[in-house]
């Protein structure tokens, strides 16, 4: 076996850890503690430390994990047909992922001095990166950013639960006016 490669069963604990920890983290946001993910895994603590030596290490996996979903559909919603459909149906589950999974990103990565780090600057610029090819696709009115778009969506995210969120998006794309 060379160096690089990881036995079955690690790999297998590591999975299991991490899936215990994506339900805890739906349960209690990021407040969830290695002892309840161990216990959720079924494997001893010191299986846990060894594939996440802290709690950091392992919040950062879990959303690092949401991170690339979110980035994954929207490069999937880059070939459909309609471009404006397809920046909303991401906006969609960004508005969802913003809503539910923000506690998580903080817990993962807010410093001893409660600044950010730059593993959360990498995944701010990794959904940027992904909404602003969506925007450019869809060819919105002139002079409307990404940032304005994610700013807008953002703001519907952190003040409505996601089926609100959701719901408020949909304004961005019909407007309010009959």
């Amino acid at each position: 076996m060379s160096p690089n490669s990881k036995r079955a069963d690690a790999v297998r604990n590591a999975a299991v850890l991490l899936e215990a920890a994506r339900e805890l983290a739906a349960e209690v946001g990021g407040d969830l503690t290695l002892d309840q993910v161990a216990r959720r895994a079924g494997v001893g603590n010191a299986t846990l430390y060894r594939h996440f030596p802290t709690r950091e290490d392992l919040l950062a996996a879990v959303y690092a994990d949401e991170v690339t979903a979110l980035c994954d559909f929207g490069t999937e919603q880059l070939g459909a047909d309609d471009p404006v459909a397809a920046l909303f149906a991401w906006l969609d589950a960004f508005v969802a992922h913003v809503a539910t999974k923000r506690p998580l990103a903080l817990a993962a990565t807010e410093g001893p001095d409660g600044r950010r780090g730059q593993r959360f600057a990498d995944w701010h610029a990794a959904i940027n990166a992904t909404a602003t090819e969506l925007v450019e696709r869809a060819r919105l009115r002139a002079g409307v950013s990404t940032s304005d778009v994610l700013t807008l969506a953002c703001g519907a995210a952190l003040a409505s639960d996601p089926e609100q969120a959701r719901r408020l998006v949909g304004f961005l794309r019909t407007g309010l006016a009959d």
